[in-house]
């Protein structure tokens, strides 16, 4: 309550509009599995398209360590956003072959024969970091001017930036006419900006020791005839068939530049962009812009020279005196890193993931709105596939409000299905079966067909109905977009075998296509065998949660009480007139209490305040059955 301690006008701001929740979104999906590249530890980056993750995770290419090598995440990455998904997580699960060696995997180039240590490296392990490299150096013109004339003349640069890099010919140098003799080669040398005592001004001057250095060594601006900086262009290519080049212009040499090749490509980036998006790593023990400048410049002149030694400017120099126009590519050092691999075969517990630094499944437990999780691929073997398939569940349990797409085992018959599905009783997962059959994207010349688990087509499915209809329709009898055809034609009789145990399967349909066909959860609970019931009450349940934590420390009496109780009966109407809920009105549909009857003297007590929430939820038309007999023309029925 404010206080007035003095005569006046006061004008405040109070609110007459009733608290109100909005429903959280149920479509967000996380996949957890191997890729081709990409971080495998930390929180994981949201995707909205199949050309991120390619970005990030390295595309679709086989991996290098399973039996067939399909990348099956990549491929259910594709199949999620194809299927009309939208947000997607990914956790990369990644198992080094070398456990001592924390650059175990990681492709790597250094120069064969340098003095100081220079290396180029992927960030991240994986056969994708084979990356091929280019850098392409490049000179501005001219930025050494002269103000004033006799007496006052005085040397300066326009253009120039602290710490940049540049080529600076003496002025013996042979590129200036007259020549003068004897001729001296042009050097690189970096930009300092300094206060100059004798003209009172801020002024420049070219450096090749390192910024500690007690006793700077400088080149005046008056000893040399011209000054061109001196960048390079730095491209990649991830290896792979659908890999695109990346690029990044104008970079300079000097580690305290602000557009610096060293901060760009930092093992420690303060950026999470840079860390999801920039897949090289340099490091050098070089301490200034001149000699990481030469030391590269080296290896180009070198390797644009075959067996034949060049001094570390001739490439330069040759350009200069070639006449090209400023900002034409004078070498370009072309080179490709080795060693990547994608590690060793995975066991259920790479899944599971590590706490210090999180990852696997453990990277979802702080992304809050994630609602689905898969891991496709897992079930292509096996042990591995029920491993994994108990930590899915495991996850999702703990989390309370997402639900687990598991896959069937691949190549597994009717009968083998129910027996895994007899392993597990849970609400918050869903199992599929069979495999989906589409053309492989990897093929060329005659197309070839591969077997993919379904958690990807169906995920992608649930944020389709999701978007379109809502969590309350049961995301079934919707067509598989990709599909080609499936591991195992599905029969009416197969399914009266597999649709009571809770198994939802594929199948086709003439005239009507690849479609999924059941909706129902692992669970033993008739009251939760439907996927739509487990995913809608997950967001009423969390949709509630967030949007009353206004409530908490609130005082608890029965403005409070009456207060809440009008906040969820606001948004339980919405969901009615939306037709969310069966009955024929309100007090069908739903009911909330938050008052006397709802919590003991000792539940106020001990600060709680307790409401109870009751919701009729509309079940899916599984069964749909019509009567048909013969009647009499002048009988009434």
């Amino acid at each position: 309550m404010p206080e007035y301690l003095a005569p006046g006008v006061f004008v405040e701001e109070v609110s007459f509009r009733q608290k109100t929740i909005e429903g959280v979104s149920t479509s967000t999906t996380g996949f957890v599995g191997p890729t081709r590249f990409g971080p495998t530890a930390g929180e994981p980056a949201l995707l909205t398209s199949f050309s991120e993750f390619e970005r990030i995770y390295g595309g679709i290419d086989p991996l290098q360590f399973t039996n067939d090598g399909t990348n099956y995440v990549a491929h259910g990455v594709r199949a999620y956003f194809e299927e009309g998904g939208k947000r997607l997580y990914v956790s990369r699960v990644y198992s080094p072959e070398d456990t001592n060696d924390p650059l175990s995997g990681v492709s790597t180039w250094a120069p064969p024969e340098s003095p100081d240590p220079f290396t180029v490296r992927a960030r991240y392990p994986g056969r994708a970091g084979d990356m091929r490299v280019a850098f392409v150096f490049r000179l501005g013109e001219n930025i050494r001017r002269q103000e004033g004339s006799g007496a006052n003349a005085r040397f300066v640069l326009r253009g120039v930036t602290n710490f940049d890099t540049v080529l600076a010919e003496p002025i013996s140098s042979p590129f200036v006419s007259p020549p003068l003799s004897p001729p001296e080669p042009a050097q690189i040398y970096w930009v300092e900006r300094f206060f100059d005592e004798a003209l009172g001004a801020d002024s420049h001057r070219l450096r090749q020791d390192n910024p500690e250095a007690s006793s700077p060594v400088s080149l005046s601006l008056d000893q040399v005839s011209s000054v061109r900086i001196l960048t390079v262009n730095v491209l990649a290519r991830l290896p792979g068939r659908f890999s695109d080049e990346q690029s990044w212009q104008g970079l300079s040499f000097h580690p305290g530049h602000r557009n610096s090749l060293i901060d760009i490509f930092t093992g420690t980036p303060e950026r999470r962009s840079t860390e999801l998006y920039v897949p090289l790593i340099i490091t050098t023990a070089l301490g200034n812009g001149a000699e990481i400048a030469a030391t590269l410049l080296g290896q180009a002149s070198l390797a644009s020279s075959g067996s034949t030694a060049r001094t570390v400017l001739d490439g330069v120099q040759s350009w200069i005196t070639s006449g090209a126009s400023p900002g034409d590519a004078a070498l370009t050092f072309r080179f490709e890193l080795t060693g990547g691999a994608d590690g060793q075969d995975l066991v259920a517990s790479n899944y599971e993931g590590e706490e210090d630094p999180k990852s696997g499944l453990r990277t979802f437990e702080d992304l809050e709105d994630i609602s689905i999780v898969a891991a496709p691929g897992a079930s292509a073997e096996d042990a591995l596939g029920r491993g994994v398939m108990r930590f899915l569940i495991s996850h999702c349990e703990r989390m309370r409000f997402r639900i687990a797409v598991m896959d069937s085992i691949f190549n597994s018959v009717p009968g083998e299905v129910r027996e895994l599905r007899g392993e597990i009783d849970t609400t918050r997962a869903a199992l599929y079966y069979p495999w989906v059959r589409v053309l492989d994207p990897l093929s060329e010349g005659e197309p070839r067909e591969i077997f993919l688990p379904p958690s990807g087509f169906v995920s992608g499915i649930y944020a389709r109905s999701d978007i379109e209809r809502g969590v309350h329709k049961a995301p079934a009898n919707e067509v598989v977009r990709l599909a080609n055809g499936f591991e195992f034609l599905i029969n009416k009789s197969q399914q009266e075998a597999l649709n009571p145990e809770g198994i939802n399967c594929l199948r086709f349909f003439e005239g009507r296509g690849f479609r999924v066909w059941g909706a129902r959860t692992a669970s033993s609970d008739p009251e939760w065998k439907y996927v739509n019931i487990r995913r809608y009450f997950a967001f009423l349940e969390r949709s509630i949660e967030k949007g009353t934590q206004w409530a908490v420390f609130e005082p608890n009496g029965p403005v409070l009480w009456a207060n809440v109780q009008r906040t969820i009966e606001d948004f339980l109407y919405n969901e009615f007139v939306s037709n969310h809920l069966a009955g024929r009105k309100p007090a069908e549909a739903y009911f909330v209490r938050c008052d006397e009857t709802t919590m003991t003297q000792n539940d106020r007590d001990n600060g709680r305040l307790i409401c109870l929430v009751a919701v009729a939820p509309l079940y899916p038309a599984e069964f749909v059955i019509f009567r048909i007999g013969q009647k009499t023309a002048d009988s009434r029925g």
